[in-house]
């Protein structure tokens, strides 16, 4: 599944936000996510895994729906990039593509990953997203600090694209623990454990608008939001 076949699955990207990690701060034209895991791997095996995302990143938030296209180059100036390959069932001739999610602004081997750009929808916005890495030593082995901070005029309410954001930022930091060998508790897993049961619906509350009753304004960003992917 690719970014575009996402626009077709809006209640699937909704309910990931249900599960996610945690929104620190929230502004007009501004939003921090932030998430945290314990892996049982040394900080070096975790920054050689981290500057690897082919390995763990979610299939289901890239361009060419195979997260084997990406690459990292760990170094000041280095893309986070995405190879888009040539269409193999096309009639016509075809060339390779590629994606720039995020550039590279701070590399410490073993310490710290820091990139900047635009993840998933948010690359049509003027806006600047920086995310940030921390890797620390503990007693069952490496905690990865990931946040995520993003600022600027958009075409989104902060409110409701910061949640989607910050549940994809919660799978991508799910997939990289798990290959590590996650030691606490996701996040995810507390929140689901926490759940209550959905409220009835009030009597007196109508049926939903009809689809043809939504605004333009919200066709797209439902339209936007379910594409929302590498990020």
């Amino acid at each position: 599944m690719n970014f575009r076949s996402l626009a077709l699955a809006l209640p699937l990207a909704l309910c990931a936000t249900s599960v996610s990690a945690e929104v620190v701060g929230i502004g007009k034209e501004s939003f921090v996510t932030h998430d945290e895991a314990v892996v049982k791997a040394d900080a070096k095996s975790t920054w050689l895994a981290l500057i690897s995302p082919g390995k763990w990143w979610n299939s289901a938030h890239t361009w060419s729906g195979d997260s084997a296209n990406l690459t990292l180059r760990p170094q000041a100036g280095g893309c986070f990039c995405e190879r888009i390959p040539e269409d193999p069932t096309s009639k016509e001739v075809t060339l390779e593509g590629s994606v720039e999610h995020m550039r590279v602004i701070h590399a410490f081997p073993e310490k710290a990953l820091r990139l900047s750009g635009a993840l998933g929808p948010l690359q049509s916005e003027p806006v600047t997203g920086v995310l940030t890495i921390a890797l620390s030593e503990t007693d069952e082995g490496t905690r990865i600090v990931w946040e995520y901070a993003v600022g600027g005029p958009m075409r989104f309410e902060a409110p409701v694209i910061a949640k989607a954001v910050d549940g994809v930022m919660t799978q991508q930091l799910d997939g990289l623990a798990a290959m590590l060998g996650r030691v606490d508790t996701p996040k995810t897993k507390k929140v689901e454990e926490k759940a209550e049961p959905a409220p009835e619906p009030a009597e007196d509350a109508g049926d939903p608008a009809p689809e043809d009753e939504k605004s333009d304004r919200e066709k797209a960003l439902e339209e936007a939001i379910g594409e929302l992917g590498a990020g």
